[in-house]
């Protein structure tokens, strides 16, 4: 067919067919780039949003709405004196635990809640907490996660002494990040827990 033998509406559907799939082309292209930010940035909380809401659309969309509002927070760093405070606050929970499991790993829950609101996250229900968190810090996340279940398994009598330890690695690993966070958050997400963490030992009195 030559051009000349196309009317003028046979190229304009033409025209409009390229545009549509050179329009397709960039909304594709927007989405794959936004999902590989969001799953460089959340890791492993990218996975459990998608598992959570059932499906990777949705979950993308309250990511990046959870982005946008910590985003909004004036979040700073720990200055030397309030660092110097909390890392004295977190000795003594952690000598606690010697003698009260569970009421260490309840006041280690606390602290992290000071910490936080001083650092300038709002400190709501847990789960608003968690999702703020994670912008910044997706992996221990995880770990935060997995210390307030312990937390609410002793609530009910149901943990035993092996889970309060774990719960206090847990919280452990939150609160190294947020008291040595630098004055500027790295975007990338951590991608591994400091070594000495797992050593917590409760029947090592903090020194």
């Amino acid at each position: 067919m030559n051009t000349s033998q196309l009317t003028t509406n046979e190229i304009s559907a033409i025209i409009a067919v390229i545009v549509l799939i050179a329009v397709g082309i960039v909304v594709w292209e927007l989405r794959r780039r936004r999902s590989q930010r969001l799953r460089a940035q959340f890791g492993p909380e990218y996975n459990r949003t998608v598992a959570e809401v059932g499906g990777r659309a949705k979950a993308e969309a309250r990511l990046t709405e959870l982005t946008q509002r910590v985003h909004k927070f004036d979040i700073r760093p720990l200055n030397p004196a309030e660092r110097t405070r909390y890392i004295e606050e977190w000795g003594r929970v952690q000598a606690h635990f010697v003698d009260a499991p569970a009421g260490a790993v309840a006041e280690a829950d606390q602290l992290l809640g000071d910490v936080m609101a001083t650092c300038g996250y709002p400190v709501g229900d847990f789960e608003q907490r968690a999702a703020d968190i994670s912008v910044d810090h997706p992996v221990v996340t995880q770990n935060y996660r997995a210390a307030h279940e312990i937390a609410l398994r002793q609530a009910g009598g149901h943990a035993s002494t092996e889970e309060l330890r774990r719960a206090m690695i847990h919280y452990r690993t939150l609160f190294d990040e947020l008291v040595n966070m630098p004055s500027a958050i790295d975007p990338r997400p951590v991608v591994e827990v400091r070594a000495p963490l797992t050593e917590f030992d409760p029947r090592r009195r903090a020194s």
